[in-house]
């Protein structure tokens, strides 16, 4: 029996379940832990990871490996502990957390995949560039080939999506040949470098931030550091000066962004300020073998700089000396399915556990940073001013209690876009609720469109003449009558950016109006495109939700109208008042960054509301502190820590009957040890209460210490994983939420 039980290999899946697998290995190649296995699970066969070998099992019987797929670690030694300390942290099946690092094709099973190099041949080698000449991208393409291998991420770069093509023609004349390689294994040769394109002068204050960043990054134990820099203040200036001396050590630099919609712009930056090395995007708009090649060539150290959203933390890269995460504050960065990670907090624990330095950026920091320089954690500096001519929007107040709207738009605002427009200039109107309308509705019998999935209304859609819900995505085409008392008077109440777009092509038919919101840059390429024809600087109206809010730079835009903010002013999340003053100060910021002096204009029905006259009369670092002050009274984060029990079912009384079961047995147990400064709350429905046919409760955990609610949560998990589940019940734990919706 002994003999039988060699070679053991303790394995995750990709299940959401808490135990690890023992299996025997007698495949000739031992995997290596950080490799991909197939294994037998019941009657099918999965991929696993290998996270322990050599081991002894307490079973007696152990299944046999089927195939080893890899010979190197896909994920190494110090990207293990992270995932580790990840599922430990966020209290997530190990193998749910070690798989979702991997890009999809990886965890389909799929064999890493050979990389080829290319060079000249004897031939090639010999051959006078001129006898090409006839051909310029050839030529070019050999001329390149000539200096030393060249791997496919260059050849991407260099010559774009055309390369394959170039490379065959070579290849016909036999001028060329490759190697081709495990893509674990190899780092390929670079060219040498082209002169670097002439840099922009730096104002004193950006001078004075990139000085102490280069001093901090060197030292032995760097700490975090905060870059807050007002909006248009020059922070990817900052950004790009600060990383030079990584990169000319040969390190790596890894850059987060919240969203997809940033990444253009930064990846242009870039390129054009370093054309000596490779960039590359890393998000989930590439198809699976783009961001495969992206991410083997972070690995293999063939791409210097990686720029991409949240899971780009999860990407190996073989020498990586800085992180940077821009727009730092943004809820964005914190996943909202499946493994509900916040991909700042885990960027911040890579950069610690590599001993790397991490800088954080935003024109309006988040709350938890702010208190970590308050704590002395982080340094801090400081961009108050925006170079050159630029100078800051001004901002103010609009009382609409006794203006005509239309659309959402004042009188006096449409007044004003004609101005700004007849200047030659840009303007912006910002509504954060995409579609026509959030209400259709019949005046004759009050009935409207709501969701049966979901009970919550459905937004219409002008353009595509449907009703959506926006939270399950269900859609349904309008019909001409009233589906109760057949009126054919049906109408709509509120508006969506589509609403705002008709209205302002009525009241300005000879100027261009471009909405860029989820809808309308959906199609690959789409935002890129509106985006250039903004650039441009002829006088346009940009109609936009959040995704314009942070990181764009148009110098010609004068005018920034921020459309219903009384929403957030009396929203019951303790968190809506931090991040309205984010919002209206980062879509403020889009004002104004040319030659132009901007105007902000806050269209409001709370003029007098506390909020917004400390926002305009004192900023926003006197404003985040005074909430940070109201948070430290409640023990709210960042001073406490909280996690969120979340559960849905089938039926209202599964779902409530399998929390109370849970907080009255975690009760019993809170009693046993000390459990001052832990507070349950809930059972309670969701603000959301029904979604896609299921019944959503949660319960909040809140705890003065970080230690106490660990423990609470060890202990609920305990729980949690023995309870029978009937009534179609499913759960997860939400540590740190950031949304309660």
């Amino acid at each position: 029996m002994v003999a039988e039980l060699k070679n053991v290999i303790r394995v995750a899946i990709q299940r959401p379940i808490y135990k690890l697998l023992d299996y025997q290995c007698e495949n000739k190649v031992h995997p290596k832990i950080g490799c991909r296995l197939r294994v037998p699970l019941g009657n099918s066969m999965v991929t696993a990871i290998v996270v322990e070998t050599d081991i002894e099992s307490e079973f007696k019987n152990l299944k046999d490996v089927i195939e080893v797929l890899d010979e190197a670690p896909l994920i190494d030694d110090s990207m293990m502990r992270l995932l580790n300390w990840a599922s430990i942290y966020y209290f997530y099946p190990l193998g749910e957390v070690l798989f979702h690092a991997l890009p999809t094709a990886l965890r389909k099973g799929k064999k890493v995949p050979k990389l080829r190099f290319w060079c000249t041949n004897r031939l090639g080698q010999v051959l006078e560039l001129d006898n090409l000449k006839r051909a310029p991208k050839q030529q070019l393409m050999l001329g390149l080939l000539k200096k030393g291998e060249v791997g496919e991420q260059q050849l991407d770069d260099t010559f774009g999506k055309t390369w394959r093509s170039i490379l065959k023609q070579l290849d016909k004349k036999e001028l060329v040949e490759f190697r081709e390689v495990d893509a674990g294994f190899t780092t390929p040769k670079y060219q040498e470098k082209p002169p670097v394109k002439k840099q922009v002068t730096l104002t004193e204050e950006q001078e004075q931030s990139v000085s102490s960043i280069h001093k901090y990054f060197k030292e032995e134990k760097p700490k975090p550091i905060l870059l807050h820099g007002i909006t248009g203040s020059g922070k990817t200036e900052v950004y790009l000066r600060s990383i030079e001396p990584v990169l000319d050590v040969e390190k790596q630099v890894l850059v987060l962004v919240p969203e997809i919609g940033l990444i253009p712009q930064l990846l242009y930056r870039f390129k054009e300020h370093f054309p000596e090395y490779s960039v590359a995007a890393l998000h989930s708009g590439l198809t699976d073998g783009e961001r495969l090649r992206v991410w083997m060539g972070a690995k293999t150290g063939a791409i210097h700089i990686i720029i991409g959203t949240r899971s780009a933390i999860f990407t190996p890269m073989k020498s990586l000396g800085v992180i940077l995460i821009d727009e730092e504050h943004d809820a964005s960065f914190k996943q909202q399915e499946g493994f509900l990670y916040q991909g700042r907090d885990m960027a911040i624990k890579r950069a610690h556990d590599f001993n790397i330095p991490v800088l954080l950026g935003s024109a309006t920091p988040s709350l938890e940073s702010l208190q970590n320089v308050n704590q002395k954690r982080y340094y801090y500096l400081r961009l108050a001013s925006r170079p050159g001519v630029s100078k800051r929007p001004e901002m103010v107040v609009q009382d609409i209690r006794t203006l005509p709207l239309e659309a959402g738009i004042s009188s006096l605002m449409m007044s004003e876009i004609r101005t700004h427009l007849q200047n030659d200039n840009q303007v912006m109107i910002f509504l954060n609720r995409r579609g026509f309308a959030p209400v259709l509705m019949c005046p004759a019998c009050g009935w409207h469109a709501s969701c049966n999935h979901c009970e919550m209304g459905m937004t219409y859609h002008a353009l595509v003449h449907k009703v959506i819900c926006h939270h399950c995505g269900v859609e349904e085409f309008v019909k001409p009558t009233c589906p109760d008392c057949n009126s054919d008077k049906l109408t709509t109440q509120g508006q969506g950016t589509e609403r705002v777009e008709q209205v302002l092509n009525t009241h300005f038919p000879e100027t261009s109006v471009i909405r860029i919101d989820r809808d309308s840059t959906s199609k690959k390429g789409a935002l890129e495109k509106k985006l250039q024809q903004v650039h441009k600087g002829d006088p346009v109206i940009l109609i936009g939700t959040q995704m314009l809010t942070k990181g764009h730079d148009f110098p010609k835009l004068t005018l920034v109208g921020i459309l219903d903010v009384d929403q957030a002013l009396f929203s019951t999340d303790y968190r809506a008042q931090e991040r309205l003053a984010q919002q209206v100060l980062q879509v403020a910021g889009r004002a104004g960054r040319g030659e132009q002096k901007g105007r902000v204009v806050l269209q409001t029905s709370q003029p007098e509301h506390p909020l917004l006259i400390a926002l305009l009369s004192k900023g926003y670092s006197k404003v985040s502190q005074d909430i940070l002050k109201e948070r430290k009274l409640w023990h709210y984060p960042p001073f406490g820590a909280q996690a969120l029990i979340r559960v849905s079912a089938d039926s209202e009384n599964a779902g409530m009957n399998f929390l109370n079961k849970l907080l009255l047995q975690l009760r019993s147990e809170l009693d046993n040890f000390d459990s001052e400064g832990i507070d349950l709350l809930g059972p309670i429905p969701s603000p959301l209460a029904k979604r896609a046919n299921r019944y959503r409760f949660q319960l909040l955990v809140s705890s003065h210490q970080r230690g106490q609610l660990h423990v609470t949560i060890e202990k609920t998990l305990a729980l949690l994983v023995k309870f029978r589940r009937t009534g179609g019940v499913r759960w997860v734990i939400d540590i740190d939420p950031m949304d309660f919706l």
